[in-house]
């Protein structure tokens, strides 16, 4: 039997026994390449900047009731005053969802205070703030549970005191953000409770005024205690009338004609007028919401108080005189009330946010990892430099005068040419 040809023998071996004996033929080389390779991924990896994430977790506030319960504390004493309260309440207070605050954070005001404030046009070396927002945009993370309503911030920078400081600037931001909102809702219902307060204390005043004329002039008798009684009863409900037509004013300049309140406020109104059309016997029909004579003491005492015509003349004038001042009081007591509320939620200074984990200085830093990087440098170089030995072995067993690699030699040779020529036209400029 002849002995086999090397080279039919060596075309009967398996291709992975082909490339491992040619890259083992080149094993220095390639053991080099690989070492400088290492080298040269090490350098890169420590040359690389460290960056550093500081994260923050904070949860955006439910509907708020601590304004209904303190006005009903303060106006708890009937059914009426603890109504006022709620609808109080419900102007005053304020909630939001995740998704609005993430919004927030992600603002352009948020966003350009923030750029201000760390001077980042000099950090990321920006030209414009639009790049330096962009720029903050992709070194921040922002993530929200959709079960939880948790919201994890976290900054990423190469500095870890300044990214513990950018995570905590956020949370600084979206709360006087938020506060700026509600205080501007707060400030708008303090100065309408601040222009009706001024009214009403004038009222006040002049009612005053009138009732000690009219006692010093005609030194009037004291008033038996039924009819005390039965004026105080009357001037308290007509304080609950006023009161519930300014709170029906309120509403009505907030929401509109077709609201529940709205609806809800003239029921009471009108519950209200009927009592005192029974309380008055009066035969006459009810005043109409809007009537101009239902503050003089003439209308008040011919549609609510007949049994007090026969009383002496003179209890009669000051009977009606010291119910205007009762109204007047209890009309300013309760107006004073909401004034004082407005003002402690127009004044309050707390955070909205509540923050769960606070932002700190990150120990470890969160990018380059350097060994995981000089490796996969490593190894994508030796990879690379293996198929290209694979490659060009191939190349160097492909026949003469095979016509691919005559054309491709001469497709090389063109472009040298051409480069070539490229280069000396330069060079003769």
């Amino acid at each position: 039997m002849s002995e086999a040809n090397p080279t039919q023998a060596i075309e009967a071996m398996p291709n992975w026994v082909i490339n491992t004996a040619a890259l083992w033929s080149y094993r220095r080389r390639l053991a080099q390449v690989t070492s400088i390779s290492l080298v040269l991924s090490l350098a890169i990896s420590f040359l690389l900047p460290k960056r550093y994430d500081s994260t923050a977790r904070i949860m955006p506030p439910g509907n708020s009731t601590g304004s209904t319960a303190l006005l009903t504390a303060l106006a708890g004493r009937s059914g009426t005053l603890a109504g006022l309260g709620s609808l109080a309440g419900g102007l005053l207070g304020g909630g939001g969802n995740t998704a609005l605050f993430v919004d927030l954070l992600r603002s352009g005001t948020v966003s350009g205070h923030m750029i201000d404030r760390f001077d980042l046009l000099h950090v990321y070396h920006a030209r414009y703030r639009i790049d330096a927002a962009k720029h903050l945009t992709r070194m921040t993370k922002i993530v929200d549970d959709k079960k939880s309503g948790v919201i994890t911030l976290t900054v990423t920078d190469s500095d870890p005191v300044r990214a513990r400081d950018l995570a905590q600037a956020y949370l600084d931001e979206l709360n006087q953000l938020v506060n700026r909102t509600n205080t501007s809702s707060a400030r708008q219902e303090r100065i309408f409770l601040e222009q009706r307060l001024q009214g009403v204390h004038a009222d006040l005043e002049r009612a005053q005024h009138k009732l000690s004329d009219f006692s010093s002039t005609n030194a009037t008798v004291d008033i038996k205690e039924q009819a005390r009684v039965t004026v105080d009863a009357a001037s308290h409900l007509e304080a609950e009338l006023i009161a519930e037509r300014s709170t029906l004013n309120a509403v009505r300049q907030v929401y509109g004609d077709d609201n529940l309140r709205v609806r809800s406020a003239q029921a009471r109104i009108a519950v209200l007028r009927s009592e005192m059309a029974r309380m008055g016997s009066s035969s006459k029909a009810p005043l109409a919401p809007d009537d101009t004579t239902a503050n003089s003491p003439g209308a008040i005492e011919d549609g609510l108080y007949p049994p007090l015509r026969q009383l002496p003349r003179l209890a009669v004038p000051y009977a009606d005189l010291y119910r205007e001042v009762q109204v007047q009081e209890s009309v300013y007591q309760l107006l004073t009330q909401q004034y004082e509320l407005a003002r402690l939620e127009e004044a309050k200074d707390v955070p909205v946010v509540n923050i769960i984990d606070a932002p700190g200085i990150p120990e470890k830093k969160s990018f380059p990892p350097r060994l995981l990087l000089s490796l996969l440098l490593t190894a994508s170089a030796a990879f690379l430099f293996s198929a290209a030995l694979l490659i060009r072995n191939q190349w160097q067993q492909v026949q003469a005068d095979d016509p691919g690699k005559a054309l491709a030699m001469e497709i090389t040779s063109g472009m040298r040419s051409t480069f070539a020529s490229f280069r000396l036209r330069q060079r003769n400029k």
